[in-house]
């Protein structure tokens, strides 16, 4: 692994400033670019430590707060060790900031985030990997979906409700995708069920999108979240080693 440069960098978008945080090898030299999406709980130390993981790797990662509109991070005022089930006022005050992130709004803000990307000297030229956490892989999946000339690989890791009967359904996007896919499903998610699963890959097989979908036995939503009572050790490093895959084969 490469020594890694972590910093946090502001992105200007329509609708005002994102703060996001930036790592790359500390080569000096540009490598391939990487968005990473967040989870619900925001940009926060944790995602600082996977972004440098992933770095060290060999790529230029950038993460955006997805919920800049509501301010700086921390959006939402976090303990250091989250627990939902004994701390349900997290998701209290995190719901409403989430529903404000439409479909449409989520779009527009890829645009921003892929070219602060490619704006940077430690990044190189040509296409990008996209890989969002939770509620990070559905837009992962839209940015795909809105950038196929430039997402060569997407991968998103315990995402919820990606194929839902809804008109916006981000599965829906799949005939507009021209990267390679990878899905790791928890087979303890609520948010994402066998039904949705199956009409999940179902989309994708019938647009003809090169995928692998994956179900993680015994893991919960969450699973790559060590600040989280979500997180799985095992599941975690077999999501890495797959997400790796993926870029190593793609970028």
């Amino acid at each position: 692994m490469a020594t890694v440069h972590g910093s946090t960098v502001d992105i200007t978008t329509e609708d005002g400033t994102a703060d996001a945080y930036l790592a790359h090898p500390d080569d000096g030299a540009a490598h391939p670019g990487v968005l990473m999406y967040m989870d619900a709980f925001g940009l926060r130390p944790r995602l600082h430590e996977m972004a440098e993981r992933l770095a060290g790797a060999g790529y230029t990662v950038l993460v955006p707060n997805v919920f800049y509109r509501h301010g700086r991070s921390p959006v939402v005022e976090l303990p250091e060790f989250i627990d939902p089930g004994q701390r349900p006022e997290v998701f209290e005050r995190l719901g409403p900031i989430m529903q404000s992130l439409t479909p449409e709004l989520a779009v527009r803000d890829a645009d921003a985030y892929l070219n602060r990307l490619a704006d940077f000297p430690e990044t190189a030229g040509g296409p990008v990997g996209v890989v969002g956490y939770c509620m990070g892989a559905a837009l992962a999946l839209r940015t795909a979906g809105a950038h196929p000339d430039r997402v060569a690989a997407m991968a998103g890791f315990h995402g919820g409700n990606l194929a839902t009967t809804d008109s916006d359904s981000p599965h829906l996007l799949a005939d507009r995708i021209g990267a390679e896919l990878y899905f790791a499903h928890a087979d303890q998610d609520g948010a994402m069920p066998p039904e949705q699963i199956d009409r999940l890959e179902g989309a994708l097989a019938a647009a003809g999108v090169r995928y692998k979908a994956e179900v993680y036995a015994g893991a919960h939503h969450g699973y790559t979240q060590a600040d989280t009572a979500s997180y799985d050790a095992g599941a975690a490093e077999r999501h890495w080693a797959a997400l790796l895959d993926l870029f190593g084969r793609t970028l």
